[in-house]
This record gives structure tokens, C-alpha cells and sequence, in this order.
């Protein structure tokens, strides 16, 4: 129980037996039996202001460092910011529904849900479900940029993928790419019929891997999404990034024999992904992302599901944003210029960056993010 008391009085006597021996003017100090935590405070004029905090009691799963901290009076707001501070990630690990959730999908996996909603008051306007990329998560960068959009009047819902972030699955191994893309209209068929977004347009939105999950979502199930917004999409491998075709059979054939082997090589992707040396520094801070050679059976799916959306680009018909980096050199921003002339769709805006590197959205300069941002904003709002 919290509990403060605060008095104000302007002493006209020496008391004779006084609790603390003082001289006049000196603050007053007030020994109580209870366990008070006492704080002075002195104002230029003469009176004198006595505050008591009761000790809070201890919170249980932090660390007696945290709990020291959760002591501090918090009657400043310096303080109350820093105490917040402190507790961020404590807070982002509870489990409680309005912060993230647990779905059982098929499968049997747990799939790690969150959601943003726009404040209480504010209409919602769509709804925007999010495709994580190769490797990320649906928390840490993007929690702002869902904040940012939810604060413009949507709702905007993520999961972590099978085998990715927090979901249940073998950290970065894709058995199946069909698996992952079933596994994304299945959860978000769940999250379209939550009474906040009931009857409200549900646009999918994928981020480089996450660009060809969201794709081969929409092509599968194309009456579940009322369009698409696309980041640096993955959806086919230029010429020059494309492994040799011998070096395909290969990655096939072992595939077959160890599955699960991380012994793909893969780049440092950070230096290319990441325009601005210190968000670029930020990157590691996702502890949970995964970093590690590519698993062999990934490899082909990944590989396999860009030839099939390559072939498939001229059914995608629904309303389409894609955006991206014009010197991004992770995906080939041609491969968007590829979609956008190819597809069917009568609807469609391609919006390249000038010097844009792969991550437009985390890796840029403040002004080229919130630009990228309000883009997609923009682009929801003409269509809600």
C-alpha cells in the first residue's frame, strides 16, 4: 500500500521536548515507529513541508535493484521518468492479454500475438497485420512504428512467426513456407472478427521476408485482405543475387539430409541494412532475433517461395503500396519496380527512396522514417 502525508505548518514555540534537537528555522525531522521513509523539503519561505512514504511493498519477479528503484519518491516527474525508464523491459515481459497474447494455431505451436489500438476516444479506422522479415521479431523496432500508426487511427496487430521472436518452433528453421503463410491467414482470420475492427478494412503489411509471406497470403486468400503494403519486399532474387544453379541442386540435395544444419553462409546484413551508424549500433539490442547461419531447408524455401511469387505477380490485384530504398542492396529495389509493372492491380503506388539502404523504417534518419511512415499512413487514409 502506498501512502503519503504531507504537512505544512509554521511552528510559533520551541517545543520543550522536542523529538529531534534543532535550532529555529531548521528543518523539522519526525521519528515515527512505523516504518516511514521521511524526506524534507525546504521552500524560501519559512514554513516547512513534512512528507512520509510509506515503503511500498516489495514487487515479486525483479531484481532487488529494480525494487530499490521502485522506492524512489515520484513526487518530480525527473523522477517518475527515470523509475519508467528503468522499468521497460520488466514491463514489456508481463504477460497480461492487453499487452500480447498466446494463440494455439493448427499446429499445436503457440503463437506469440500483439496488438496497438489507437486512444480511447480515437475512431478506428482499419486494421493493419503485420509480417515480420527473415530473422526479426514483431517487438523491439516495431513497436514504434505500430505506436506511430496506431496513433493515426488504427488498430495494428503482429505475431512472431513459427521458429521466430517468441512463437514455438525451432529458432529460424523454415520447414515449410506454406507453413508460415497458412499459419498468417489463420491467426489474422481471428484477429479480423475481434470487435474492435468487426466490418473495418484489414490491409496486410510485410517488411522484406515478410513481404513474400504477406504476398503469398493475399494470393492465397485474396478476399481476406482489402490490400497490401509492401517494405522492401522479398519477392524475387535479381539476377546477379540468384546461387548458381549448381549451387541450388546442392542446397536441394542436402536439404533432404540435414534439414536443421546452419551451415548456409549468410552476410552481416546490419552495415547493409541500416543507413545511420548508430541506430545501426541498436540493431543487437533484439536479443532474441535470429543471427546465425542460415538453416539449409530455410535456404530453399526461401529460394523456392520467390520463384513461385515471381511467377504468380500478375494475379495480385488488390490495392498495393510498396516502398522502398533505392540503394537498399538486400533486396533488389528493381524486384519492386518488377511487381509494381507486372501485377494486375489498378490500384497500385511504388514510392522509392533516394539512398534509402534495406530498413527505411528503422535504419534511416529520423526525417526519412516519420516521411516513410506518414507515406503509409496517407496511403491507408484514401483508402478507409
Amino acid at each position: 500500500m502506498d501512502l503519503t502525508l504531507t504537512s505544512t505548518f509554521l511552528p510559533s514555540l520551541q517545543p520543550e521536548n522536542s523529538l529531534v534537537h534543532r535550532k529555529i528555522n531548521q528543518p523539522i525531522i519526525l521519528k515515527h515507529k512505523w516504518n516511514w521513509k521521511t524526506q524534507v523539503s525546504t521552500s524560501e519561505t519559512k514554513c516547512r513541508t513534512i512528507t512520509m512514504v510509506l515503503k511500498k511493498p516489495r514487487i515479486e519477479g525483479i531484481s532487488e535493484a529494480l525494487n530499490e528503484i521502485a522506492t524512489q519518491n515520484l513526487d518530480h516527474a525527473p523522477a517518475r521518468r527515470r523509475v519508467r525508464s528503468a522499468f521497460v523491459t520488466a514491463q514489456q515481459q508481463l504477460d497480461h492479454i492487453l499487452f500480447k497474447w498466446y494463440e494455439t494455431n493448427s499446429k499445436g505451436q503457440q503463437i506469440f500475438c500483439k496488438s496497438w489500438l489507437p486512444k480511447p476516444g480515437i475512431r478506428i479506422k482499419g486494421a493493419l497485420c503485420f509480417c515480420h522479415g527473415y530473422g526479426d521479431t514483431c517487438t523491439f523496432f516495431f513497436e514504434g512504428i505500430a505506436k506511430y500508426i496506431a496513433a493515426a487511427g488504427y488498430a495494428v496487430y503482429a505475431i512472431d512467426h513459427p521458429g521466430f521472436g517468441l512463437s514455438d518452433g525451432l529458432h529460424g528453421y523454415i520447414p515449410e513456407f506454406d507453413g508460415i503463410v497458412d499459419n498468417v491467414n489463420e491467426q489474422y482470420a481471428k484477429i479480423k472478427g475481434r470487435p474492435e475492427v468487426t466490418g473495418l478494412p484489414l490491409f496486410i503489411f510485410g517488411q522484406s521476408m515478410g513481404g513474400a509471406i504477406a504476398l503469398k497470403a493475399l494470393l492465397k486468400e485474396p478476399l481476406q485482405w482489402d490490400g497490401i503494403v509492401l517494405v522492401a519486399p522479398m519477392c524475387k532474387i535479381a539476377e546477379d543475387m540468384t546461387p548458381p544453379v549448381i549451387l541450388q541442386k546442392v542446397l536441394i540435395f542436402m536439404s533432404n539430409i540435414m534439414p536443421q544444419a546452419k551451415i548456409v553462409p549468410t552476410k552481416d546484413l546490419a552495415e547493409l541494412a541500416f543507413r545511420e551508424f548508430k541506430k545501426r549500433q541498436m540493431a543487437p539490442y533484439n536479443v532474441i532475433s535470429y543471427s546465425d547461419k542460415t538453416r539449409v531447408k530455410t535456404a530453399v524455401e526461401l529460394l523456392n517461395a520467390t520463384k513461385y511469387i515471381e511467377s504468380q505477380v500478375e494475379k495480385v490485384a488488390s490495392p498495393m503500396l510498396i516502398l522502398h530504398g533505392a540503394a537498399d542492396k538486400v533486396t533488389d529495389p528493381r524486384v519492386s519496380q518488377y511487381l509494381y509493372d507486372k501485377s494486375s492491380s489498378s490500384d497500385k503506388t511504388l514510392k522509392l527512396y533516394e539512398g534509402g539502404y534495406h530498413c527505411i523504417l528503422e535504419g534511416e534518419p529520423d526525417d526519412r522514417i516519420l516521411t516513410v511512415l506518414n507515406d503509409i499512413i496517407s496511403w491507408l487514409d484514401s483508402r478507409c
